[in-house]
């Protein structure tokens, strides 16, 4: 039987995902065998194993902290939110249906049976499983369906480490009054508190543990510092820009009401001299030399928003003269109509951007696929691993445009004319070659990308696990 460590906090953003990440390269680096585990996840942020099945970004992430491939098993429910109070409810890797938050609750047997058989499956293949809960395990609303943390817990045999962020204020008591709204079958299951994203002199907190360890029968196992993180974040409310005073290109990307695969643009961020800002108002493009329309979960709806809040205008007056690139479903907008005919997201037909002689239709299965993709004509010679992960078929009406896909238009063209380019593919910015090529036609500024995006996370992974093996009493952790 192997261990298993399980992260749970005292609500989202608290630096679960994060924390998990690290133990799981902390104890791969120990020379064990290990694997992640999140029984349901809830984000549109979500990425393709190899075997052509969707996982949650922040376990694939995971995955590769703990040496592995992803795998479905890892995250083996996974709901995408696709706005009017419904969300796509995905198992083990591939969509079973639509469902309001009604009629997913009422397949909670039903969706934590898949959970504990995919658990018990990857608990026979490694030394330690480290799990991770979602939201709090003190949200009394929810704790008869829960399928994800103290349930779940309880199942695995797990022993949990409850996450307070002092950075937000009122740790304690968020700590204490998490302690108390967990159902008391359950308490025993925690076995240590951490206190994360800690800013100033340690001492000066040291009289408030003491006390709490009085009132809260859980150690304190570690104080952590804050810690500006690159890795990939699951939650888009987490976004945040990466503003350079001194840039010389300035990349907007328009933050949709339904954004998803938003850490597309990480790799932009660690490039000296750039400039890339998330904006929600047409006003906040300014002077943008490179706007990016990203992927979403429902184009429709967002198609609507940017023609509702003047950004259809503004990008029509820019056509031409200013780049603009979009992804999935970006790469939807940029034709002249969306058809759902089928109702897959919102239904109904939408007038795209027209900037591209292209028409889709929502139907049919979802695409997913992960592999290697070769450039044509503007990226000739050049190889680079993305992922598909789109609904819908689109039609280009031209031999003019050029593929960046060798031989498939399909994927994604470019129009040097008016500068636009369109893909599906995913994950292509990772590429150094990639993302040379692309600024190059935006700013005649070379600029220097030493390291692949691959190489920063595994660097950044690196030095969170010996940072957490700095900051927290990592022996108690991993006692049995």
């Amino acid at each position: 039987m192997p261990n298993i460590l399980m992260f749970q906090g005292t609500g989202s953003g608290v630096g679960k995902s994060v924390l998990a990440t690290g133990f799981c390269r902390l104890l791969k680096n120990r020379g064990l065998s290990v694997r992640p585990f999140k029984a349901q996840n809830m984000s549109l942020n979500s990425g393709v194993t190899p075997d052509g099945l969707e996982l949650g970004r922040a376990q694939i992430v995971q995955a590769e902290a703990c040496g592995v491939f992803p795998d479905a098993r890892m995250n083996p429910i996974l709901l995408k939110p696709q706005g009017s109070g419904v969300s796509q409810l995905i198992r083990m890797g591939k969509v079973s249906c639509t469902c309001s938050a009604h009629e997913y609750y009422s397949l909670t047997e039903e969706n934590f049976q898949v959970a504990r058989k995919a658990f018990d499956s990857l608990k026979s293949e490694s030394d330690w499983i480290v799990m991770e809960g979602a939201g709090s395990p003190a949200e009394i609303n929810l704790q008869a369906r829960d399928i994800v943390n103290m349930r779940m817990a309880k199942y695995a045999g797990a022993k949990v480490i409850l996450i307070g962020d002092i950075d937000r204020g009122g740790v304690f008591a968020w700590l204490k009054g998490t302690y108390d709204l967990i159902q008391p079958q359950y308490r025993s299951l925690m076995q240590g508190i951490l206190i994360n994203k800690f800013r100033g002199d340690v001492s000066l907190l040291e009289p408030g543990i003491k006390q709490f360890e009085e009132i809260v029968p859980v150690p304190v196992l570690g104080v952590i510092p804050w810690r500006e993180m690159e890795l990939e974040d699951e939650d888009s409310q987490n976004l945040r820009s990466k503003i350079d005073p001194e840039a010389v290109l300035d990349v907007a990307v328009i933050r949709l009401p339904h954004i998803s695969n938003f850490t597309d643009f990480d790799p932009l961020k660690q490039i000296d001299g750039l400039s890339v800002r998330f904006v929600k108002n047409v006003n906040e493009l300014g002077n943008a030399e490179l706007i990016i329309i990203p992927g979403s979960k429902n184009t429709l709806a967002d198609l609507a928003f940017l023609h509702e809040k003047g950004f259809t205008a503004e990008l029509k007056n820019l056509f031409g003269k200013t780049w603009i690139l979009g992804i999935c479903g970006g790469f939807q907008m940029l034709g002249e109509s969306v058809d759902d005919p089928h109702d897959m997201e919102a239904g109904g037909l939408g007038s795209g951007l027209g900037f591209l002689p292209m028409t889709t239709v929502l139907e049919g299965d979802k695409q997913l696929e992960k592999r290697e993709y070769q450039g044509q004509k503007w990226l000739e010679g050049l190889c680079w691993s993305g992922y598909e992960i789109h609904l819908g078929r689109s039609e280009i009406r031209s031999n003019e445009l050029e593929s960046i896909v060798k031989n498939d238009t399909s994927l994604g063209v470019i129009d040097r004319t008016q500068k636009i380019i369109g893909t599906y593919i995913h994950g292509w910015l990772e590429s150094p070659e990639v993302t040379r090529r692309l600024l190059a036609l935006v700013s005649p500024e070379p600029f220097d990308i030493p390291f692949s995006f691959q190489q920063t996370k595994e660097r950044e992974m690196e030095e969170l696990a010996d940072f957490l093996e700095e900051y927290c009493d990592v022996e108690s952790i991993l006692r049995n």
